[in-house]
């Protein structure tokens, strides 16, 4: 251990939580690689950790010219000079970030900050990057010296493998992660996200402090440890330990009253001081018990997410582009310029809190509606073909309210020729608001009732792969679509999607989420409902109805 010692302050580092065994770390194996860093193998070895460290980021892909610790020892002195480290200025890029001194001593909190700015001297094209303080503090506890740890740092962020994403330097690719972020807990983090819609004014506000979670409050015990996988997973575990640190927030803090006037001060305690309540490895075990998207899937909706902002024209950290963005996302559904004869303003926002981040921007704009346009499901099509995203709303007779959020153009349903022909993305769900609310969450319908039943209606048998059964989609999810997206947004074969919705001249299916399913007929004054009795939920809406008013919104930029 003594080759690493010289930044760290020992006496505030927990010397009884580390092994003196001589360790040594031999496979080459990725899964054996992950599973041992999953199982902590080096986390009671500081030097073993370092030596692990050194090893994984030294096979990082990088730029063919890439500044190593030789550059580091000669401009450390040009741009440092003669004056003291604690004066030093930092650059604009690290946004006023914390920077967690985890047990360094005064010269390892010196030395973080003179290695920022030489690694701002050499990477110019950096704009924005809050978690590099915190990677930097962390990293001078396994390097022999800062020229050692300048040059790790800079492996990390000249990684040029596309496939591998490690951190975020611009505020595009740092906000886009905020969004998808957010649309990973709208997903995975249901009872969450809905305390962050009811006690917070701006939800993605919230969200954008995800990095900070990890990256600046918590312990130097924890983000080791999930550093430690970072390096051999990348970027997805970060969202992973993300949403379990939001899941424990919420599970500890349920029914307790807020400790001050703000949710995301309540969060970054909660962090900082989660010693009290979870350990790092139930922190871990948590997170990868959450079955998250595959990095392909991840890959694509970020992209997504980064299209909505370079559309809205933010793509740099700027007051005046913050602020549109936020009241963009806070005013979409405003009481002046929004009118429905069957949600009121505030279930519409609710239902925006549910939809994905790139789309919550819009507002909400109206398509059709029974109302003045009739009960002709061919005037439905007309009305709603060449939007996608859109939303259904129905007010049944017996005053029930349910919907469906639809990913997909209704043009696409033409595929399939005369026949019924499913498609769709898996960010389609169904939604109940009376006679209570409860969205349902997506799930592969195998036995789908509904679409025999279409099939009968339509006189003849329905395909194989028209169906909404596990077998008609493939089973290696890196040949598929992601679920997240509309097929237009990527030039990808509409075959590879996976399917959710269905039309005809004879009829709508919806396939929503926990068994619940929704079908209309062609004349829009009747409907019925599947509901799949394994799940432990409430149906839709009964099971046959009529529908009082039925309209369809879209989204307006």
């Amino acid at each position: 251990m003594d080759e690493y010692r010289c930044f760290v302050d020992w006496d505030k580092m927990d010397v009884s939580a580390q092994s003196q065994d001589t360790k040594e770390l031999t496979c080459t194996d990725f899964h054996e690689l992950k599973q041992l860093a999953r199982q902590g193998y080096w986390a009671k070895n500081h030097s073993l950790r370092a030596k692990v460290y050194h090893k994984l980021i030294s096979n990082i892909p990088c730029r063919t010219v890439t500044p190593d610790a030789n550059v580091y020892r000669d401009i450390v002195v040009k741009i440092i000079g003669k004056r003291s480290s604690s004066s030093l200025p930092l650059p604009e890029f690290v946004d006023n970030s914390l920077i967690p001194t985890y047990c360094l001593n005064a010269e390892g909190v010196g030395a973080v900050r003179k290695i920022i700015l030489c690694i701002a001297n050499q990477f110019p094209d950096i704009s924005f990057c809050p978690a590099l303080p915190s990677v930097i503090a962390l990293l001078l506890h396994y390097s022999k010296d800062e020229a050692e740890c300048f040059e790790q740092v800079c492996r990390i962020l000249a990684c040029n493998d596309p496939s591998k994403r490690l951190i975020d330097q611009t505020f595009l690719a740092f906000e886009s992660s905020c969004m998808t972020f957010g649309d990973l807990v709208n997903k995975y983090c249901q009872a969450a996200h809905k305390l962050m819609v009811a006690v917070s004014e701006d939800v993605l506000e919230v969200y954008s402090d995800w990095q900070r979670w990890l990256f600046g409050e918590l312990p130097m015990a924890y983000i080791a440890r999930v550093f430690d996988v970072f390096l051999v997973e990348g970027y997805k575990v970060l969202y992973r330990v993300a949403l379990a640190l939001l899941k424990f927030f919420h599970k500890v803090r349920a029914g307790q009253p807020m400790e001050s006037d703000s949710i995301q001060q309540d969060i970054r305690a909660f962090v900082r001081d989660i010693a009290k309540s979870v350990s790092p490895e139930r922190l871990l075990e948590k997170a990868f018990a959450i079955r998250l998207f595959s990095r392909k899937e991840i890959q694509l909706l970020q992209m997504a997410n980064e299209k909505a902002l370079q559309q809205k024209g933010i793509t740099v950290k700027q007051k005046s582009c913050l602020l549109m963005f936020q009241q963009n996302v806070h005013l979409a559904v405003h009481a002046e310029n929004f009118k429905s004869e069957i949600v009121s303003v505030k279930e519409m926002r609710d239902i925006w809190s549910w939809i994905p981040e790139r789309f919550a921007l819009c507002q909400p704009l109206l398509l059709f509606t029974t109302l003045e346009h009739g009960c002709s499901l061919s005037r439905f099509y007309s009305h709603s073909e060449g939007h996608e995203p859109t939303l259904l709303l129905i007010k049944t007779t017996a005053k029930e309210v349910c919907g469906a959020y639809l990913s997909t153009d209704w043009s696409e349903r033409r595929r399939g020729g005369s026949k019924l022909s499913f498609f769709g993305t898996g960010e389609c769900f169904v939604f109940r608001l009376q006679p209570e609310v409860e969205r349902y969450e997506w799930v592969i319908i195998k036995h789908p009732e509904l679409a025999s039943t279409a099939s009968e209606t339509e006189n003849h048998a329905q395909p194989a792969s028209s169906t909404l059964s596990s077998s008609s989609i493939p089973s290696d999810s890196s040949d598929r679509l992601s679920p997240f997206l509309a097929t237009r947004h990527f030039n990808l074969p509409s075959k590879t999607a996976s399917m959710f919705m269905a039309g005809s001249s004879d009829c709508i299916i919806v396939g929503g989420g926990d068994g619940q399913a929704l079908y209309l007929d062609a004349d829009l004054n009747h409907g019925r409902t599947s509901h799949c009795n394994t799940f432990n939920n409430q149906p839709l809406c009964s099971e046959s109805f009529q529908i009082s008013i039925l309209e369809v919104w879209g989204f307006r930029d």
